[in-house]
């Protein structure tokens, strides 16, 4: 398992390398989780002034649902850095599933 995570960690340093386009997760990957409804609407959140001092955290991550074993439970939003001034973030989403159920896809960077 150590080494896939290395192997994650060198790709994108690679094709950044290249000058190529590339994904960058904002954090590790979480299990496989297959929630069986569909998430409740987001929650309204008011975004908070970002840190003092820290150029590179320039993007408000919004909150999202999570599934635990009794149900739908709320993640507040945070402030995540920008690997590059490029980088655009691509959102996390519950995507459903063909046979029933809904999957979570983390949000990653997009680095060009």
């Amino acid at each position: 398992m150590q080494q896939r995570h290395l192997a994650l960690l060198a790709i994108p340093a690679l094709a950044l390398a290249a000058g190529a386009v590339t994904t960058v997760p904002a954090r590790a990957q979480q299990a496989v989780i297959i929630a069986p409804t569909a998430p409740p609407a987001a929650q309204v959140e008011v975004v908070p002034a970002p840190p003092a001092g820290d150029a590179q955290v320039t993007y408000w991550e919004p909150g999202h649902w999570t599934w635990s074993q009794s149900g739908w439970v709320w993640t507040s939003g945070t402030y995540i850095k920008r690997p590059r001034p490029t980088a655009s973030w691509v959102p996390g989403e519950w995507v459903p599933k063909p046979g029933g159920g809904y999957v979570w896809q983390d949000g990653h960077w997009k680095i060009s």
